[in-house]
């Protein structure tokens, strides 16, 4: 049996098993954890940027 095959076959029996799935689960969870947080701080960011470009261009009388 060549190697190929043999993680192929260890996949399958995770994949089938309990804990494959709430593996699977939670490397999900995880993915949609960290698309919010960038969607978070990617906004944040931009506002943020905003704000201080606005400041800077006000001067004092």
């Amino acid at each position: 049996m060549t190697l190929l095959n043999q993680v192929a076959e260890q996949l399958k029996a995770l994949a089938q098993s309990e804990r494959g799935a709430n593996l699977v689960e939670y490397g999900m969870l995880v993915a949609f954890i960290a698309i919010v947080v960038i969607l978070a701080v990617t906004t944040v960011g931009q506002e943020a940027l905003s704000n201080i470009d606005v400041g800077s261009q006000i001067r004092p009388p």
